[in-house]
């Protein structure tokens, strides 16, 4: 296959990956293909759909290296779904009558694309797939080759999403000065609300990168500077049952004897429960482009500390979320050997002409290859049977 124009493009929300992600697809191609054309479309399909793209100049090939020092993505972010014509009509970026994905496999053919980069999650690179197959359906040949992009850690088949070590450690310093506060008040409630909407994956490991810090550090034991009152006190996540009165008997002791409780709460758990009681009052549950539950607006940190609050006689609530702090970091060095041995994977399979998603694939054996495009979802559940959360579990007294 001859590959004469390569795009690319980054979607959904942030994560500590993609700014990399575009430096390393960049540095690869100039390393192994110089003379194939490069070109981003900005801020994700809106760009792809409204034509607004930018060349990979010579300068910025010289200045690629720079970009895995820097968070965010160099080239925009957008949440928009193909196959969601009515949202894409009501967003100007398509005419009403038109279809979507009739207007970006137009604007590729203008472009003369032979390979498509998505770096996004899987509602990303299921809207790729759907590119690809479209294209297929009607002559064009579009090598589409994604990499998995999620704090969440949650795309099947997928081992480890890029970005998602990152967003642990940053939640963990998120949550070390926001603990801090618990000396601002007698009796304290604090809840950390991590992101993750249906995977717990970030929220228990974030509570584990912070949980090993505390551990590790030298506390002088007078007063509130103790590991104890420091530490996390409870860990709830969408893939455990949750027993609200049993849990607040047991922080009641923690909050009696540490003056202060710290919990760390899966923004995905306790939502079924949210839902259920806005559609019994009638409320309209508020949905993104996808259908997924906004979970900004139904609040699930907030919903949290009002079933324990009183019940822990609690004086103070301080409710925060780490999220857009930890997904919009640069990323850590675990991430960058991640996102190295992918970006240059993904790169020799474009120039193969072999698309999917590049990750290590956990149906088989772990090796890192391009996943078809047929195998990859989103909604992978994190196993709170895992060691390394049980034991964090029984540290806590939580087991």
């Amino acid at each position: 296959m001859t590959v004469k124009t390569v795009a690319m493009l980054t979607a959904g929300g942030l994560a500590p990956c993609l700014s990399s992600a575009v430096g390393g697809l960049i540095e690869r191609y100039s390393e192994v293909a110089p003379d194939v054309r490069i070109m981003a479309y900005r801020n994700g399909y809106a760009g792809l759909l409204t034509g607004d793209s930018v060349e990979v100049t010579d300068e910025v090939r010289a200045s690629a290296h720079l970009l895995h020092g820097f968070g965010g993505s160099p080239i925009g972010n957008s949440r928009v779904k193909l196959t969601n014509v009515k949202d894409c009509v009501k967003r100007g970026l398509v005419q009403e009558g038109q279809d979507p994905l009739h207007v970006a496999a137009e604007q590729l053919t203008r472009d003369g694309v032979d390979v498509l980069h998505t770096i996004g999650g899987d509602d990303t690179n299921g809207t790729a797939a759907d590119l690809a197959a479209y294209l297929h359906s009607n002559g064009y040949e579009l090598t589409v080759v994604g990499l998995p992009k999620t704090i969440d850690n949650d795309v099947i088949p997928i081992r480890q999403s890029l970005g998602a070590w990152t967003a642990a450690e940053q939640g963990a310093t998120f949550a070390r000065n926001v603990i801090a506060e618990h000396s601002a008040n007698p009796r304290m409630l604090i809840v950390h609300e991590v992101m993750g909407r249906n995977c717990g994956w970030l929220t228990a490991a974030t509570a584990l990168a912070h949980h090993l810090w505390v551990q590790g550090a030298e506390f002088s034991g007078w007063l509130e500077n103790s590991p104890e009152r420091w530490d996390v006190h409870g860990v709830f996540v969408p893939e455990r049952p949750l027993d609200i009165a049993s849990e607040a008997k047991r922080l009641r002791t923690v909050m009696d004897e540490l003056d202060g409780v710290n919990l760390f709460v899966s923004e995905g758990a306790g939502v079924a429960e949210i839902v259920a009681a806005m559609e019994d009052a009638g409320q309209d549950v508020p949905r993104d482009p996808f259908g997924h539950v906004q979970l900004d607006k139904v609040n699930p940190g907030a919903w949290f500390a009002k079933q324990f609050a009183d019940q822990l006689g609690a004086d103070k609530v301080l409710v925060q979320k780490s999220g857009y702090f930890a997904r919009s970091a640069a990323a850590n060095d675990a991430d960058l050997a991640l996102i190295r041995d992918c970006t240059t994977y993904a790169v020799d399979a474009a120039l193969r002409g072999e698309s999917g998603v590049v990750g290590h694939d956990e149906e088989r054996d772990d090796a890192l290859r391009a996943v078809e495009f047929d195998r990859i979802k989103g909604g992978k559940a994190f196993d709170p049977s895992v060691d390394w959360f049980t034991t964090l579990l029984a540290d806590l007294g939580q087991a």
